[in-house]
């Protein structure tokens, strides 16, 4: 079987891979298992390895970028800021992993009684095509200092990126597999965990498999966040964060905003605001500088969408902003509706709510099966005070909903188990071992 890849802005064929064989991939994973038994000796090693896996990222930043940009679409300007995030990561990671690691030593009885936490042995990186290289960093470089080794499995229009992910680490601790999906499940009996980013469909059956074959697990899933305004909102900052946290990325985040959740006093003034601000944005070639929306990810997800927005015209008013909607391109949107929609929309498309006390909206922000970031408008002593009643993650105010290696990263209910980033991410795989002497 070959896998093709293919620019979803000039429709241009990138490249054609032959897929691994499921007993290709096993021997893969054999291969990264002996490796990591050397790996995990020393802490010292591996962090003076990453530190030169963060060189050579460095040094093919650019050609890494473009290489994103053509194959999924992402603006070249946001592929750039997405690798040197990475880049922050490596650093953070390097500094503070020796720190986090450290035992626990715990008073008790004994002589002397400690945690200490010590690698799991192959992780199976499952990951999606939205972030392709911001995606891969924040679950295996952590996974990498705790000891553990990497074999990626990652979707399957970025696989020229996955490839050259692998050729930058340069580890037989990191391994890219040329795979689909469904055969991806068939792994996950030979690793000792999985990490996966993608949509709670998919999500739950990886969760089905690693349940079945007792494998421990983090899931990042869907979103549908809420974007709270309230009354006491200076809105001209509020409007231009709005634009970003609904288009950063072509729209296509599980972080992005999607419903914007507007106390009824304002909430004109801010549909006009905000919609003209939509209709200022710059779409086009995403390898041109000043592009800041570009195409979809592919043909199959703008279909996708377009069926989205023929339900969302039954609910309310469905606005396109701009013209451009040949290829693989769909135009800020703007849909307002008292309606409730449970899908989420992995498009440049704005879903506009009124509400008139706090407490409506609490309910409207939590009425979603989703529970991964919420964002929070207004006064901030005000807008504290209704981080106890959100049902999410995360909660920024006066802030976009944003990743940072610093804190944990992730979500309740549909939205996921477990947590990327800080030491709550670092710990995911690992044995946290009890220790006793006398």
């Amino acid at each position: 079987m070959v896998i093709r890849t293919v620019n979803p802005y000039s429709g241009e064929v990138l490249g054609e891979y032959r897929e691994h064989t499921l007993e290709e991939a096993k021997q893969m994973v054999l291969g990264v298992r002996k490796a990591q038994q050397e790996w995990k000796v020393s802490l010292e090693y591996r962090i003076q390895t990453i530190r030169e896996v963060r060189k050579r990222f460095e040094a093919r930043l650019n050609e890494l970028a473009q290489l994103m940009t053509k194959e999924m679409g992402k603006p070249i300007s946001q592929s750039v800021s997405e690798i040197k995030k990475c880049l922050w990561l490596m650093d953070y990671m390097c500094e503070n992993t020796e720190r986090m690691l450290s035992p626990e030593h715990i008073k008790t009885e004994a002589t002397k009684s400690y945690v200490r936490f010590d690698p799991l042995g192959v992780v199976l990186l499952i990951m999606p095509w939205n972030f392709p290289t911001w995606q891969v960093i924040r679950a295996a470089i952590p996974a990498l200092l705790a000891g553990n080794g990497i074999v990626l499995k990652h979707a399957s229009i970025v696989t020229g990126t996955s490839l050259k992910l692998q050729e930058i680490f340069d580890l037989d601790v990191f391994k890219s597999l040329v795979l689909r999906g469904d055969a991806a499940l068939s792994l996950i009996e030979h690793v000792d965990g999985v990490s996966f980013t993608g949509s709670t469909s998919v999500g739950s059956k990886i969760a089905q498999a690693a349940g079945k074959n007792i494998k421990k697990m983090v899931l990042e899933l869907g979103g549908s966040d809420p974007f709270i305004v309230l009354k006491s909102a200076e809105l001209e900052n509020t409007v231009k964060n709005a634009v970003f946290a609904r288009l950063q990325n072509n729209g296509q985040s599980c972080i992005a905003s999607k419903r914007f959740i507007v106390h009824e006093e304002i909430y004109d003034k801010f549909y006009e605001m905000y919609k003209e601000e939509l209709r200022k944005v710059k779409m086009g070639d995403p390898l041109k500088e000043d592009t800041f929306l570009g195409p979809l990810s592919s043909g199959e997800q703008k279909e996708t969408v377009n069926k989205q927005l023929e339900e969302l015209k039954k609910l309310g008013s469905v606005e396109k902003l701009q013209q451009l909607e040949e290829g693989n391109f769909v135009p800020p949107t703007i849909v307002r509706t008292d309606a409730k929609y449970d899908e989420e929309v992995f498009a440049p498309v704005a879903i506009l709510k009124k509400f008139s006390t706090n407490e409506e909206a609490i309910r409207l922000a939590n009425d979603t099966p989703y529970g991964l970031g919420a964002s929070i408008w207004g006064a901030a002593e005000e807008a504290e005070k209704l981080v106890p009643y959100i049902e999410a993650g995360m909660v920024f105010i006066n802030k976009i909903v944003a990743s940072d290696p610093r804190l944990p990263f992730g979500g309740i209910k549909k939205s996921g188990i477990g947590r990327e980033l800080s030491r709550y991410g670092l710990l995911e795989f690992t044995n946290i071992k009890t220790v006793w002497v006398n």
